[in-house]
């Protein structure tokens, strides 16, 4: 997907409070920088930032953290915050390659992949988020009973992932091809930007949770 430049988005990331600029600093110690113990929630591929802003709002007692690699689409969120400060949301821009460069063993709780680009060549399957490498970077930094929530309308990624995560040691604990009419996994679900846009043309979605 070709993504539109947006004049000024670089600079504005660059200088945004809410953005961490030097986030190795803080490695083994990212409880400093929100100056409290709580858990950490993640989201890889955050957008816009609708979906971990909303839970940030309606969770003050977890911190979360929003990692997004493209400028012009984080920008957009850092606008939303200067209308809604939330004081246990920050920011990373970056890719999520790095992860256990910036963050200690253990150190997350959680983490969420919504929406994907599902990279749906062969070729470019070492790219997916739910892919063996990516994986082995999230092992890295969650804690032992850490778990990753992953959302998608896209079928071909889904069964990509069902297949790839048990397949790298990992164990499903619980799945749904039409998560909307699923009421045992759909309690307290909150829709990202793609999420009503799919929805509303019809399409299911598709929801995994794992663990180790």
């Amino acid at each position: 997907m070709r993504l539109r430049n947006i004049k000024g988005a670089d600079e504005a990331v660059a200088e945004s409070i809410y953005c961490i600029q030097n986030p190795r600093d803080y490695r083994g110690n990212w409880h400093t920088l929100f100056s409290n113990t709580n858990p950490i929630h993640m989201e890889i591929g955050m957008g816009k930032g609708k979906f971990i802003m909303e839970l940030a709002s309606q969770n003050p007692s977890v911190n979360y953290i929003g990692v997004e690699r493209y400028t012009s689409v984080l920008y957009r969120a850092l606008q939303k915050m200067e209308t809604e400060t939330l004081p246990n949301l920050k920011f990373l821009c970056v890719d999520a390659k790095i992860l256990p460069e910036i963050f200690a063993p253990g150190e997350i709780d959680k983490i969420y992949l919504n929406f994907s680009d599902p990279w749906p060549k062969d070729r470019h399957a070492k790219r997916r988020l739910t892919s063996g490498a990516f994986l082995s970077c999230y092992d890295s930094v969650l804690k032992p009973e850490g778990t990753i929530e992953f959302k998608t309308d896209n079928k071909g990624l889904f069964d990509f992932s069902m297949e790839e995560i048990p397949g790298q040691g990992w164990k499903i604990n619980a799945s749904t091809t039409d998560l909307h009419r699923d009421t045992s996994m759909n309690q307290g679900n909150i829709m990202t930007e793609y999420e009503e846009k799919f929805s509303a043309m019809g399409n299911p979605i598709y929801k995994l949770i794992a663990s180790r």
